[in-house]
């Protein structure tokens, strides 16, 4: 598929994801379903492709419910009571992209055959009814109310001390709330919603939760939460000040659940087969792993960029339940404690920028790179993850951006740096 990456359509604004396209977008998701409800976060194109999106589907005949400014596991539970939702957002990507995510009734990202079903309908000819039948729009209330409340009954209290970092997103709206109905004692940073994210970046990394960590410190706070632009993804600083990457919450989560199956992407580590009976791979993307989770009926799901799935509530990663629950589990115990009786590995995570303009070129030289590579065995699922006795590396292209990614995990730091050296060679001659 040409339009959909790891986790919907984006781009930037008015270059790569441009009005034109999310009309053909609505009008090709309008044809195939009559109710569909929206969300939004709050980057300042959001209501222009709302709007974008609503003259597509209305002249195929879809009805369009506007739930507002959202995250978007918000919106995909509200989705359950209409034929599905669109979430409008780019997610972690700087303020200047924008982008959609579709979502069945169930809370599941559209899979894969119905994503390339939308993008045979957005080449083909605009879908169009008499005038008798074009669909009509309204507002529609009572999403934030549906999730907190679904929440709160599944976890029932927490007494947790926590600051919350909204990062100015679309969680700004919903995450306090849940927490404070929890019973936490809650400490909110950057909850004001901002289209131009002026807190920090939309992408929660460590670098950028310097504020969170001082405020985790100065509080005595038991732990720390921050959510990406549009929600679906939480990382956390545990009570120490120490960062806590997805990865390890993935470990703890699946730790405290006490799951016998998991799913997982190719980038996770290996300390998860450490852990769970049944370890499930799949590709990178919470569209994947929702595919999976349903497929086999497996207990929970996640990524380490920071998005969980657990398919008891629903199938869309959820970056609130998961900051509730992680507030939950620290109201128990010291999260540092926690953490520190999981497997680890040393492992190190980077990227490289190219021109998207080379994709084509870089992919080539990419396989060709790879197939020379000596390993036990190289798996190809998603990328390239070459696995030999002592770790791994894995080195995919990104789904959302022209970007390489690279993994690199061993059970000791110098085969580690080993494979991290490895890979960034490798990459810096695919996009010389």
């Amino acid at each position: 598929m040409s339009l959909f990456g790891s986790s919907g359509i984006r781009g930037i604004v008015g270059a790569d994801f441009t009005v034109d396209l999310a009309a053909k977008i609505g009008n090709a998701v309008g044809s195939l379903h009559g109710e569909i409800i929206h969300g939004r976060d709050p980057r300042l194109s959001g209501l222009m492709v709302l709007q974008a999106l609503a003259a597509g589907e209305t002249a195929a005949g879809t009805q369009v419910y506007d739930a507002g400014m959202v995250p978007t596991p918000t919106l995909a539970m509200a989705a359950e009571d209409f034929d599905c939702g669109i979430m409008i957002t780019a997610s972690h990507n700087p303020p200047e992209y924008n982008g959609i995510k579709l979502w069945n009734a169930d809370g599941s990202a559209f899979n894969s055959e119905q994503m390339a079903e939308i993008e045979k309908r957005i080449a083909a000819d605009w879908q169009t009814v008499g005038w008798k039948s074009t669909g009509s729009y309204q507002s529609w209330e009572g999403a934030i109310e549906k999730h907190t409340t679904v929440i709160c009954d599944a976890l029932t209290d927490s007494s947790a001390k926590t600051v919350i970092d909204c990062g100015c997103g679309a969680t700004s709206v919903i995450s306090p709330l849940v927490l404070r109905t929890l019973g936490c004692k809650v400490t909110s940073l950057n909850a004001q919603p901002d289209g131009y994210f002026p807190g920090r970046t939309s992408e929660p990394t460590e670098e950028q939760l310097q504020d969170l960590k001082t405020l985790v410190i100065k509080k005595e706070a038991d732990v720390g939460i921050a959510h990406d632009g549009d929600g679906d993804r939480m990382v956390a600083i545990d009570e120490t000040g120490k960062y806590l990457s997805g990865d390890r919450l993935l470990l703890l989560f699946a730790s405290w659940l006490g799951v016998n199956s998991i799913a997982v992407p190719v980038d996770a580590s290996m300390a998860v087969d450490d852990l769970v009976k049944e370890v499930h791979r799949c590709r990178v993307g919470d569209v994947f792993i929702s595919e999976l989770l349903k497929e086999r009926d497996i207990e929970f799901g996640g990524e380490p960029s920071g998005t969980y799935v657990f398919p008891e509530e629903y199938y869309c990663p959820d970056g609130i339940f998961a900051g509730a629950l992680l507030s939950k589990i620290a109201a128990e115990r010291k999260l540092s404690e926690s953490i520190a009786e999981l497997p680890t590995y040393p492992a190190f995570r980077g990227s490289s920028s190219f021109n998207s303009a080379q994709r084509e070129v870089v992919t080539s030289r990419l396989a060709e790179e790879m197939a020379a590579v000596d390993c036990d065995h190289l798996t190809v699922l998603d990328g390239y993850r070459a696995e030999s006795a002592d770790g791994w590396f894995l080195i995919r292209l990104s789904g959302t951006e022209p970007k390489l990614r690279f993994v690199a995990e061993a059970r000791a730091e110098t085969e580690a740096r080993e494979f991290k050296e490895q890979a960034e060679k490798i990459i810096q001659r695919c996009i010389a």
